[in-house]
């Protein structure tokens, strides 16, 4: 199991560094679906198998939007993939600083403090990750419709700021 982990936590960190160097939308969404598909998987690995599928299937909706949204803006005719020279050098600088980071703090990592949330279980009445989305819900209902509101707004202000000077369909008559 731990090799598992081990494999995704790799490619979460290898799918961040191609997505934060990649200049062209197509393969930027594409990573970040990968990235979160990676990221689900070490929540199933800790135990939160609800939470991960709600997530993933979130993500998968939102970056579509945004997918479409930055294929119209963007439309590139020879977009740069992640073979180019000056992304996989870009790549390469942050892969290098994520493993200077990881050596920076490597002292306090160990396998053993990986517990999933099912560990105590005959102490539990429900599973872990039900439990936390519950406790989202009630106790963070504000949070939650705050950040839909933001979310909305940035949306809007973006579709402001690249519309351009042609009005579209919300030109005066």
């Amino acid at each position: 199991m731990a090799y598992i982990m081990y494999l995704l936590l790799f490619g979460l960190v290898l799918g961040l560094a191609a997505v934060a160097s990649n200049p062209s939308p197509y393969f930027a969404a594409l990573g970040l679906v990968v990235v979160a598909g990676m990221g689900c998987g070490v929540l199933v690995g800790h135990g939160g198998s609800f939470l991960s599928l709600i997530l993933f299937l979130i993500y998968l909706g939102g970056m579509l939007v945004v997918f479409a949204y930055s294929a119209a803006l963007a439309a590139e005719p020879y977009p740069e993939g992640w073979g180019s020279w000056p992304v996989l050098g870009v790549m390469l600088i942050y892969l290098m600083g994520a493993v200077a980071t990881s050596l920076l703090f490597w002292g306090g990592w160990y396998e053993g403090s990986w517990i999933t949330a099912d560990e105590v279980s005959e102490f539990a009445m429900f599973r872990g990750d039900v439990g936390g989305v519950a406790l989202m819900y009630s106790s963070g209902g504000g949070l939650l419709i705050l950040g839909a509101w933001v979310l909305l707004l940035t949306l809007l202000v973006v579709l402001e700021l690249t519309r351009g000077l042609n009005r579209g369909a919300l030109r005066a008559v």
